[in-house]
């Protein structure tokens, strides 16, 4: 029987509740797919102490299921973060940040020692980069991040009408084949002005779960 799209969020999102320690802290995402984990964690929320969350949307998910919500801060190292992709590459390269949440997430995941990435199979690319990449960028540096950006070839375009949690701007570039993520990472990141961008290359996913439309999902380690 073939799956539809919700039916495939949720089916990996079931799979990621086993990968979620006992008595733990545990890391979790922004959209709809980290959505789904979370109602799945709500029904093991007796087993948990908490979760930190990268986007006050999934704060106010979790605290509504009543989950805790701790800061990283006072967490400390977490053992397990969950959260989708918006692509991903058979080498587990992410390009994330397509609601705006990249910082905070890539925040999380750097302080978690596995990163558990949530997909359907239409996510699964050779290379990055359909997908518009979110540059986060203080405000001020605008225009200078978007003549950078020009010269590595991408052609960048504010989003609309929509700031950050963090109190900042994004520009979506479009028009990158993406060969290197981990040498565009950096090289973005280096940018006066730039706070992060959304290639989760440097640091990527230790785990896939691919949801199939045939049904069961497909893990790649």
């Amino acid at each position: 029987m073939s799956m539809s799209q919700d039916d495939l969020k949720r089916a990996v999102a079931q799979a990621a509740i086993a990968y979620v320690p006992t008595d733990c802290i545990v890391g979790v995402g922004t959209g709809s797919t980290a959505n789904c984990f979370i109602d799945e964690l709500a029904k093991i929320k007796h087993k948990l102490r908490g979760a930190v969350a990268s986007s006050e949307a999934s704060a106010k998910r979790l605290q509504g299921h009543g989950i805790e919500v701790v800061s990283l801060n006072d967490a400390g190292t977490l053992p397990v973060y969950v959260d989708g992709a918006d692509e991903i590459t058979r080498h587990l390269h992410m390009l994330k940040g397509g609601g705006g949440a990249l910082t905070r997430e890539k925040i999380v995941a750097a302080a978690s020692k596995k990163f558990i990435c949530l997909c359907d199979a239409s996510k699964l690319v050779d290379v990055l980069g359909k997908f518009p990449l979110p540059v986060e960028v203080i405000p001020m540096a605008r225009s200078y991040i978007a003549r950078e950006i020009v010269k590595l070839g991408g052609q960048p375009k504010l989003r609309d009408g929509f700031t950050t949690d963090n109190g900042n701007i994004i520009l979506d570039v479009h028009g990158l084949q993406i060969m290197n993520p981990v040498e565009l990472e950096s090289i973005l990141n280096e940018l006066p002005g730039v706070v992060t961008n959304g290639l989760f290359a440097r640091r990527g996913a230790d785990v896939l779960l691919l949801g199939k439309p045939e049904g069961g999902q497909t893990i790649i380690l």
